[in-house]
């Protein structure tokens, strides 16, 4: 991954997530596009933080990423708990659309999803932003792609030219697969957007803004889709409560024992 100096980052659980806003991200990611030196994006929330502390590829891939920004509230707030008032929660729903007005003459690549929800998407993207530049959308099968399969989508991405590559598999498959790609990429700039092709399209209705505001966008989603995000949300949110219970008891240990030494 390409040095990024002024990338600071916090550390939750195993993860370095970036000191930034929705200001400063939009700002880097049109750095390196214009330097052509590509690049990917992780949107982190609590999901991945805890999946990323069995899973040493994922942390690997989050703590080596250009930007891996707070999408989930939970991670900000730490961010806040710790004093770091230059932290703000930088929500891939709310990303896509500010960085295609911001950077108008971007053309933008949609990779992920199913070919209905893309075509919805494209539709509401194209309404909100008439000048936007759609180099290309694809959606990917629900298989494993062959090595000769994976390279002609390569080869179908490089020849469309984009600058940013916008990628819906969910995580953890899209920080793999922007890992394993974003050199063969370059100079776009790949990121992981998640739910946000869905949300963008409407066929998932976001929650109400006090909820985003209060870190309770995972309850609303939960009572929309509850068979699927059940044990995502109740197990995953009990298990980060767990570590970060257990990481600060054993901080607090070591200080302990090292003071009455």
């Amino acid at each position: 991954m390409p040095d990024n100096p002024t990338d600071a980052r916090f550390r939750v659980l195993d993860c370095l997530i970036s000191r930034t806003s929705i200001e400063r991200a939009a700002k880097s990611v049109i750095e390196h596009v214009d330097s052509k030196t590509g690049g990917y994006v992780c949107f982190s929330n609590v999901h991945t933080v805890v999946t990323a502390r069995k899973d040493i590829e994922l942390r690997r891939i989050t703590n080596e990423s250009l930007l891996s920004v707070p999408d989930g509230m939970p991670l900000s707030l730490i961010a806040r708990w710790r004093g770091l008032i230059d932290v703000q929660r930088v929500p891939g729903p709310t990303f896509m659309p500010y960085l295609i007005e911001r950077a108008r003459d971007l053309r933008h690549y949609f990779y992920g999803s199913t070919p209905e929800t893309l075509d919805r998407l494209l539709t509401a993207l194209r309404q909100q932003f008439p000048e936007i530049a759609v180099a290309g959308a694809f959606s990917p099968p629900f298989k494993e792609l062959s090595t000769d399969e994976a390279r002609a989508v390569i080869a179908r991405i490089q020849a469309s030219r984009p600058d940013v590559i916008w990628v819906g598999l969910g995580a953890p498959k899209q920080e793999k697969w922007m890992a394993r790609y974003w050199e063969h990429l370059r100079p776009a700039v790949l990121l992981g957007v998640g739910a946000a092709f869905d949300m963008q399209a409407a066929v998932v209705p976001r929650a109400p803004k006090w909820m985003q505001c209060t870190s309770l966008e995972w309850l609303y989603r939960l009572g929309r889709e509850p068979r699927r995000l059940a044990r995502r949300y109740l197990v995953t949110n009990s298990l980060f409560l767990y570590y970060l219970f257990a990481d600060a008891t054993r901080r607090l240990s070591e200080i302990a024992a090292t003071r009455g030494r």
